[in-house]
């Protein structure tokens, strides 16, 4: 695959950056180890919008907490800056909960209330957002490296996002009513209720749900390289500075749901 030379060269740049916004962090937390940024619950586009698409233009992020680290907090200021078109929208752990038993049937809230670990819910809750509003789904912890807008046409249903492997879902893209998450979420009800832990957070609500949802079908996607990647502002430190290993690597199978 040949990958435009000018979003590779930005991807790069922003990598760099930040590692220097990561190396200066530790003196800055060192020196501040109590400080923290808020990221706003919601935020206006920085400048209208010039293109109607079917995706809604809103980033849709969460996290345990909206008082983050300086990396975590830069990593927020790079989407705005690069999407300036975009309107902002931050939610939390309890306001995920009440979206959810607001806006879809028992069943599927009594089986996100199971779910005890926070990236498990999040896997959840982004499918039934998008799937309910639509808009951009973005990982705390990933950036753009392209204007969003430039990334999605007019009439795209979906931008799925591509790996070495398989689709991933730390970047998702979909206009409302997308089957393809609507598949997901119910694959994810019925391992909650079929208690599928064996392959941990992964298999019981993440990728591999998502890339069963979607099997062989067609989807739109663009590779992640040239669209959206992680960990260059932040790493598992910063991301929970204040919530030392609560990153889903760390908790056991046996504890990712509720008896």
């Amino acid at each position: 695959m040949k990958l435009p030379l000018k979003i590779i060269l930005v991807n790069r740049l922003a990598k760099l950056f930040g590692a220097l916004v990561k190396g200066f962090s530790f003196i800055f937390h060192f020196l501040f180890p109590k400080k923290r940024f808020t990221i706003p619950k919601q935020s206006e586009p920085l400048r209208a919008s010039k293109k109607e698409t079917k995706i809604p233009k809103i980033i849709w992020q969460t996290n345990y907490t909206n008082r983050v680290s300086l990396p975590v907090y830069c990593n927020y200021l790079f989407n705005r800056i690069i999407s300036p078109d975009f309107e902002y929208r931050y939610v939390s752990t309890e306001d995920r909960l009440v979206f959810i038993k607001e806006n879809t049937p028992a069943h599927i809230s009594e089986a996100y209330e199971k779910l005890t670990d926070g990236a498990a819910q999040a896997d959840l809750w982004r499918m039934i957002t998008l799937h309910h509003n639509g808009g951009v789904y973005m990982d705390i912890d990933a950036h753009a490296v392209w204007p969003i807008s430039k990334m999605i046409n007019e009439d795209d249903e979906e931008v799925f996002l591509l790996n070495k492997e398989h689709y991933t879902n730390y970047f998702i893209a979909s206009a409302p009513g997308n089957r393809f998450l609507n598949e997901t979420i119910n694959n994810i009800i019925k391992n909650i209720q079929n208690k599928k832990i064996s392959g941990g957070v992964y298999d019981l609500t993440g990728p591999t749900v998502f890339n069963d949802a979607i099997g062989e079908e067609p989807v739109n996607y663009r590779y992640y390289k040239i669209t959206c990647i992680q960990g260059s502002f932040t790493n598992e430190h910063f991301q929970y500075i204040d919530k030392p290993r609560g990153k889903w690597t760390h908790v056991k199978k046996e504890d990712l749901l509720k008896d």
